[in-house]
């Protein structure tokens, strides 16, 4: 097919994630003749396999652990057991409504065509498209957005493929509660997995190459986030690493593991890969354009979300950075300021919140008091037990604690950890008061309804370490 049977668009969307989706839209109602291409399913990782099925999932995991705890409420119930395809028959029916959602809103655009197939570069703004029915598309654009997201990476473990490991994909189509699982990550995905599997019933291992969980957190943070897995049950093995992996005679998995007092066996009956992601680009044939992935295979931009390519844009995981769906979306409004509504959004200084959803929450804003002393800010640090907030007495939910980073100049809030009920909605809640330049003795002394879980700030802020 020659150059000049390319259908020209004024714009084409690689990707239907949580960038690409809205983007498609809002350049059609922009006027601009716009292409999205999906290969397998609108809505991305977000709705398909990452936020929405696995928070589905942990509300089902959060209904068992409360229904064995019952009896510290007064309430007594029979035994709890966990029927993973009707969690998982829930899960999907959620999924399919969002994604259902999410495809009719671009379809229903005017001046938006959804294409179904892989695309691949033939050239710096020209694309082959392989529809699902095998028939090729050839368009071209001036502006091309690249949204294709990532997806599990595999750990290279001598022998871990043998072994068929689940990610954090598979892991949701289980039909049945592994008799024992482990864990290879103590990221978010590999805690937030641990923890679920944990309440529907399984022995969980989780194995740490670092010398605590959650990477980016505090080390006080992190020892809180060990200890209350550990309370429920959860084996976890730091400064320890996989070093080979093998199928036992009875079918089952096995994986030496090297940590600080030697070489040791695990054996379990699934094993869960979560360390770390790969962007998809290996099918996108960049080597036919200017574009130059990073080593880890990531495209670069610009604090514009411009790739070294004019026209061609990045956003979404897939750029490197961190890899959160509101982060996606607010790429997509960025670009929406600068090309539809002449604005000089920028990717600079924009605060990264984010909630691992283990229960409870751990929600984390703005600087930790590790960045913030490295960046020679002169900080207090206030920090105080879940087990003195009122409500979370009241409820039963008294796990976890509270901390906070303020400049001890100014009075500005910093940075936050919230480690405890609702840890997401009182760090967004803290976001912003960080948005308003609220500084924190306006909280200290604010009148907030009792009891909730908000007043705890009364006393938050006034429990600064000497």
């Amino acid at each position: 097919m020659s150059e000049a049977t390319a259908e020209r668009y004024d714009a084409i969307v690689v990707g239907s994630g949580q960038g690409g989706g809205p983007l498609s839209t809002a350049l059609a109602k922009a006027g601009m003749r716009t292409a999205i291409i999906e290969r397998v399913h609108v809505g991305g990782t977000c709705i398909n396999e990452g936020c929405t099925p696995t928070k589905t999932m942990v509300a089902s995991a959060r209904a068992a652990y409360l229904a064995r705890r019952a009896s510290e409420y007064g309430v007594h119930v029979g035994n709890v057991t966990v029927e993973m395809t009707e969690v998982r028959a829930r899960k999907q029916q959620v999924v399919d409504d969002f994604r259902t959602g999410s495809q009719r809103r671009i379809e229903r655009t005017d001046g938006v065509d959804l294409l179904m197939g892989t695309a691949r570069f033939v050239g710096d703004h020209e694309l082959e498209v392989e529809l699902l029915d095998g028939s090729p598309r050839r368009l071209s654009a001036d502006r091309i957005f690249i949204n294709v997201g990532a997806r599990p990476a595999d750990p290279p473990v001598p022998g871990l493929s043998d072994l068929h490991p689940l990610n954090s994909t598979t892991i949701m189509e289980l039909a049945e509660v592994p008799n024992h699982l482990l864990v290879l990550g103590g990221g978010y995905v590999g805690l937030e997995f641990g923890q679920m599997f944990r309440r529907f019933g399984s022995e969980v291992t989780i194995v740490q190459r670092g010398s605590q969980l959650l990477g980016r957190e505090d080390g006080d943070i992190a020892d809180e986030v060990k200890k209350l897995l550990e309370e429920d049950g959860i084996e976890i093995l730091l400064e320890t690493e996989a070093v080979r992996a093998e199928r036992g005679p009875q079918g089952e998995a096995k994986l030496t593991v090297r940590g600080p007092a030697g070489e040791r066996v695990l054996t379990g009956t699934h094993v869960l890969a979560a360390a770390g992601r790969t962007p998809n680009t290996d099918d996108l044939n960049l080597s036919a354009t200017g574009l130059e992935m990073d080593r880890h295979g990531f495209l670069p931009t610009n604090e514009r979300l411009e790739t070294q390519v004019p026209g061609i844009y990045a956003l979404g995981d897939v750029k490197g950075g961190p890899a959160f769906t509101h982060i996606s979306y607010d790429d997509f409004r960025i670009i929406r300021t600068n090309l539809i509504e002449g604005g000089q959004a920028t990717i600079a200084d924009r605060p990264v919140p984010y909630t691992v959803f283990i229960d409870p929450q751990l929600g984390r804003v703005g600087m930790s008091e590790s960045e913030a002393r490295a960046a020679g800010r002169n900080v207090k640090v206030a920090k105080m037990p879940m087990s003195y907030v009122a409500r979370a007495i009241e409820v039963g939910e008294t796990r976890g604690v509270m901390k906070v980073v303020v400049d001890a100049a100014t009075e500005e809030i910093l940075g936050c950890a919230i480690l405890g009920i609702e840890g997401g909605e009182l760090m967004s809640m803290l976001q912003i008061a960080m948005m308003g330049k609220v500084k924190f003795s306006a909280l200290r002394e604010a009148i907030f309804a009792h009891p909730t879980l908000a007043e705890s700030f009364n006393n938050l802020f006034g429990s600064f370490e000497s």
